[in-house]
């Protein structure tokens, strides 16, 4: 079995916990042989921690991608940077996994997937919370019928509260330039990703976002969002970081019954028969059917980011189905951009949203920004949608 030589794109938080882990021989049949790092701080700081390894350091990703040192790269950069590294990646015959969210907005991500295609190589995405069994159960539950045709989805997600000196620790963060967005961008992609993997896509969406409303920043920080979806069922997302505590429930409601996910717990509300039959079948005004209270075993933790790195290696030795594979990065992010271009124009979006009015309208957002942190670079991005 060959071990797969990995190259590291990016030296930030995220980063240093991968580095960390391939280094240490935690994720099997691969190793870690370069990074790269636009930061000579961050560079030298990752020269000074692995000074005893066999590893090649670069500030350049272009030039680590010709070396020859790599089979695969790890790209844990700013958002807007990962559909250009995985096109330039691909380009060099390299595998690719890179963190979520996909991109910033979906017109590059359709380029990045069909040339992900054509590559021949393995490409996936760091969908991590995928590997949790209690999400797995929820998913297969669904999937196997015993719900019933879905009428309802419901997730409070505002558990993600973060202070003001969140946002002001990075020159990067909250501002459409450098992240693209807000809440939707940086904390709710794994949420929004479990959303459609265990209900499917909706067909379209009316979302109401708030910009800056719990904070000094730009973008959204507090959304609540109405979907429908093709089968006439709706569905309703609420997520904020101004929010303490914060609730992580997530309710769907079936032919069958319900589930509900919060606190880390799985309940199935199951009724014996279908809802749309006993509706027929009845003959009591105020009868419901027989319900059971099922409280399902489950464990939370799972394998995680290590998970998908090992999946990952394993689907490029093995030829192993990836957990989340990375063309499925745009389905997550079709929702989250229709719910900020709902809330722009103040009008339904249908999906898949218009690659090209996005665009527009997050090109707008970045020339009218008022917003220019004194501390850390201004990324901008140009008329072709890279920076």
């Amino acid at each position: 079995m060959n071990r797969v030589r990995i190259g590291l794109v990016g030296y930030g938080s995220m980063g240093i916990s991968h580095a960390k882990a391939l280094a240490a021989g935690e994720i099997p049949e691969c190793e870690l042989t370069a990074i790269c790092d636009i930061s000579e701080e961050n560079l030298n700081s990752a020269k000074k921690k692995f000074v005893d390894r066999n590893i090649s350091f670069y500030t350049d990703s272009e030039q680590m991608f010709k070396t020859g040192e790599i089979d695969a790269v790890l790209i844990v950069t700013p958002h807007y940077d990962h559909p250009t590294l995985a096109l330039l990646a691909f380009e060099n015959n390299l595998h690719v996994l890179i963190e979520k969210p996909a991109g910033v907005f979906t017109k590059n991500i359709y380029e990045m997937n069909a040339v992900a295609n054509k590559s021949g190589k393995v490409f996936g995405i760091m969908f991590n919370q995928r590997t949790r069994p209690i999400y797995k159960q929820l998913r297969d539950i669904v999937l196997s019928g015993e719900l019933g045709e879905i009428k309802r989805t419901n997730w409070i997600m505002t558990s993600w509260y973060r202070p003001q000196v969140y946002y002001d620790a990075g020159g990067w963060r909250a501002t459409w330039s450098g992240e693209g967005g807000g809440v939707l961008l940086n904390q709710c992609p794994h949420q929004l990703d479990l959303w459609q993997w265990i209900c499917g896509m909706p067909k379209r969406i009316r979302a109401f976002s708030a910009f800056g409303k719990y904070h000094n920043i730009e973008v959204e920080d507090d959304v609540t969002a109405y979907v429908e979806y093709e089968n006439g069922a709706t569905g309703v997302f609420i997520t904020s970081t101004g929010e303490a505590p914060g609730s992580n429930r997530f309710e769907i409601a079936g032919d069958m019954g319900k589930i509900i996910m919060e606190d880390d717990k799985l309940t199935f509300w199951r009724n014996r028969v279908s809802e749309r039959q006993f509706n027929i079948e009845t003959q009591s005004p105020f009868a419901q059917p027989e319900c059971w209270k099922c409280d399902i075993p489950t464990t939370v933790e799972g394998p995680e980011h290590k998970g998908i790195i090992k999946n990952f290696i394993e689907a490029i030795n093995k030829n192993t189905p990836l957990i989340a594979p990375g063309i499925e990065g745009v389905q997550s992010l079709e929702i989250s951009n229709a719910m900020l271009l709902s809330s722009w124009t103040d009008d339904w979006v249908k999906l898949p949203v218009d690659p090209d009015l996005y665009f527009e309208e997050l090109k707008e957002k970045i020339v009218n920004s008022t917003f220019k942190k004194e501390n850390g670079k201004s990324i901008q991005m140009d008329v072709e949608g890279s920076h």
